[in-house]
């Protein structure tokens, strides 16, 4: 028999109000002891908690959820009482003298989860609902948890049913009536469908930058302002801001939010050719992060004339921004040519001053692309690297069912890739299918 768990539901430290909730089959008997009875079912009823030793543990809102009404579909109860700590210590005490057990981290989701509460993607959703620090990521995670992306899955897996009950039709039943090209019909459908699974790969990134954060990284030569820029963006002084060279030397990562969006922002090691060996480690790192970021501000001096300003030329991609600084100068050559690299790499670029607000004028700009880079109509398909393995794997299949010259083969192919669907969701189903032949082709009249 399943054992009974509890824990706190609140974070630990002095708060107005705690929650403990408490799940399993002992549940019932467990609120009996401590309230005396059993409230009515989801009311919230004011009951005085009474431990082993007739000593008062407090005065608690006390709800009663049983199976398999309950988020775990198992028989709940929550106790919402004051949140001192030395109260909530005797409430778990009291239940781990009945026999409770302290729950492991995440098993009440897990419950939910084995009893069907949730599929797997709708638990994982609650886990970026509680982690959420934008309003997008909140989005994402609602949708999530109602549903929104199992039914994405449901509708590819349904359409791969329905092709992988044609193509069994042709294998298993090649003496009934059946048109002779059967097996060939299921083809326009994985041709759609895999389209469509491809269009999703595509998009597949955009949930990972919500949930993750979309990276930004500052690169530039030395002194030409990425520091500055930093700290005008994140409204504080995160990096130290000096006339020496090389005074940055590791990345640091400042979190930002644009419209909702979280962005995670990363000022790096300037640019330029150097000996001293902590320095040369600060420059690698830095290529490492601007290479994988997700868009880079190439910093310039718009008033500078060493050349310094190539030596982080070659990390700016297509897209990317180029901030001019030091507008409230008069430019020089070296800026001259660092704008005409900029139009050749397929950079917009933005002139601004550090020193009379330009931080500004970079933030409108920052959030005009993330905006455009995250925000969509709906929400992606895929928000975790494992759905995007799924998608890949499921995509991968269906393209060799279409190159498969025996329905067989095919059929196989189709077969796995619902699997790989179905695993989002944790569900597998494989009597669907079976299902499906007799219903769509009345075999065994």
């Amino acid at each position: 028999m399943t054992d009974t768990i509890f824990a706190p539901a609140t974070a630990p430290g002095r708060a107005a109000l705690a929650m403990v909730r408490v799940s399993g089959p002992g549940t019932r008997a467990a609120v009996i002891a401590l309230a005396g009875a059993v409230p009515a079912p989801r009311r919230a009823s004011l009951r005085r908690l009474t431990g082993a030793d007739g000593l008062v543990i407090d005065e608690a809102l006390t709800l009663w959820f049983p199976n398999p009404a309950s988020y775990t579909g198992e028989d709940c109860a929550e106790f919402h009482l004051h949140g001192g700590l030395a109260v909530v210590d005797a409430l778990i005490a009291a239940l781990a003298d009945m026999g409770l057990r302290l729950a492991e981290p995440g098993e009440f989701t897990r419950r939910a989860f084995q009893n069907g509460r949730l599929d797997l993607a709708q638990a994982e959703a609650v886990a970026d609902l509680i982690d959420a620090e934008t309003t997008a990521q909140a989005r994402q995670a609602l949708d999530q948890l109602g549903g929104g992306l199992s039914r994405r899955y449901d509708v590819w897996r349904e359409a791969l049913i329905e092709s992988l009950a044609v193509l069994e039709a042709a294998v298993d039943f090649p003496v009934e009536d059946l048109p002779e090209d059967v097996a060939a019909r299921a083809r326009p459908h994985l041709r759609a469908l895999l389209d469509e699974l491809d269009a999703a790969l595509v998009d597949a990134e955009r949930g990972r930058r919500v949930r993750e954060g979309f990276r930004i990284a500052l690169i530039g030569a030395p002194n030409a302002g990425k520091s500055s820029l930093l700290n005008g963006l994140a409204g504080r002084d995160a990096a130290i801001v000096t006339a020496t060279p090389g005074t940055t030397r590791d990345i640091i990562e400042v979190p930002l939010v644009l419209a909702g969006y979280k962005a995670l922002l990363a000022d790096t090691a300037g640019m330029r050719e150097t000996e001293e060996a902590i320095e040369a480690e600060g420059v690698r790192r830095a290529r490492s992060w601007a290479s994988e970021a997700d868009l880079r501000l190439w910093v310039v001096d718009g008033h500078a004339s060493d050349g310094s300003w190539r030596h982080a030329r070659e990390l700016a991609q297509p897209g990317d921004l180029c901030v001019m600084n030091k507008a409230d100068l008069p430019p020089s050559l070296d800026g001259g040519r660092a704008r005409a690299a900029a139009a050749e790499i397929g950079l917009d670029v933005l002139d601004v001053s550090m020193k009379t607000g330009g931080a500004d004028a970079v933030r409108d700009a920052l959030t005009r692309r993330v905006v455009a880079a995250l925000s969509a109509a709906e929400f992606p398909a895929a928000t975790r690297l494992r759905h995007a393995e799924s998608l890949r794997e499921a995509a991968a299949r269906v393209g060799r069912a279409l190159g498969q010259p025996e329905p067989e083969l095919a059929a196989e192919d189709v077969r796995l890739a619902a699997r790989a669907l179905e695993r989002v969701s944790g569900r597998v189903d494989p009597e669907a299918v079976l299902d499906r032949v007799f219903s769509s082709f009345c075999i065994g009249k």
